[in-house]
């Protein structure tokens, strides 16, 4: 059995990859779970990816795929273990003092199998003192990274941040295909993906456009069957690659919440550090 001292983060995507890095760097043991086929948009700076590439190094730090009875090795070697596991099972038979949900489903959380000692959620969804102990405000603003003990963070504006357009969106049912890669510069009206086999039996494909000159910051990951509508790409009109490689500023703030979070609570630091 693990250490009873460890977080555990549900979701390695970048915000969640930003929590997991601050709590990591602090000296804390963190374990991510995710789905089997990962929906990260950021993928460069998300250890998600690991669920794809088996290894992902993120800013110097190494996130790998494993099953359960590699958890101890990958911790020990001063990784970030990333476990295939989306009903928590491993909850069931390792406690853990913190889990961090940081899915960004912005919908209220089913109930954890089993309670911890601190369940931090992270924007819309979540209420401090009914379905988890402390909310972290996710939305871009002057209360950007602050943590609730009661109540609720700001709700789901329904809109992208930003220019509106720098979100790629699925044209279709399908399978994507990139044409592009992260990083890459991209023209006004350059074909980025294109998504074919179509579950409406059309044949043919349809192109996921960029819709200004710029950088593309972020692409699922090739191969992934989406659908008509969903979050697939983003385009970055600062047009520097090096911000494909940095976790962001919102990721950074949000997981200087969750550090504060598991800080802010004597019994939980206690065990992580010994009584320091």
């Amino acid at each position: 059995m693990l250490k009873d001292n460890l977080v555990l983060v549900r979701g390695g995507g970048d915000l969640a990859t930003g929590v997991a890095l601050r709590l990591h760097r602090a000296g804390i043991g963190v374990i991510i779970t995710e789905l089997a086929q990962p929906l990260a948009v950021r993928r460069t700076v998300s250890f998600a990816e690991a669920v794809y590439e088996g290894v992902w190094e993120v800013e110097g730090v190494k996130g790998r795929r494993v099953e359960a009875e590699q958890l101890s090795a990958a911790l020990e070697a001063g990784e970030i273990p990333v476990l295939v596991d989306p009903e928590l099972e491993i909850l069931m038979s390792q406690p853990f003092l913190v889990v961090v949900d940081a899915r960004l489903t912005k919908q209220p959380p089913t109930p954890l199998p089993r309670p911890v000692p601190l369940h931090i959620g992270l924007g819309p969804g979540f209420t401090a003192g009914r379905n988890c102990h402390a909310v972290i405000e996710t939305r871009r603003s002057h209360t950007l990274g602050r943590v609730y003990w009661e109540g609720v963070t700001q709700p789901d504006s329904r809109e992208p941040e930003g220019d509106p357009r720098r979100v790629l969106r699925a044209p279709a049912d399908g399978v994507l295909r990139g044409v592009k890669k992260i990083g890459e510069h991209v023209e006004a009206g350059e074909v980025i993906a294109v998504i074919g086999e179509q579950y409406s039996g059309t044949s043919g494909q349809l192109s996921v456009i960029s819709p200004f000159r710029g950088v593309l910051r972020g692409l699922v990951h090739d191969g992934l069957r989406v659908n008509q509508g969903m979050k697939v790409g983003d385009v970055d009109p600062r047009d520097d690659p090096s911000y494909c490689w940095l976790v962001s500023d919102k990721a950074l703030a949000i997981g200087g919440g969750a550090l504060e979070a598991v800080l802010s609570r004597r019994e939980i630091r206690e065990k992580l550090f010994g009584g320091r």
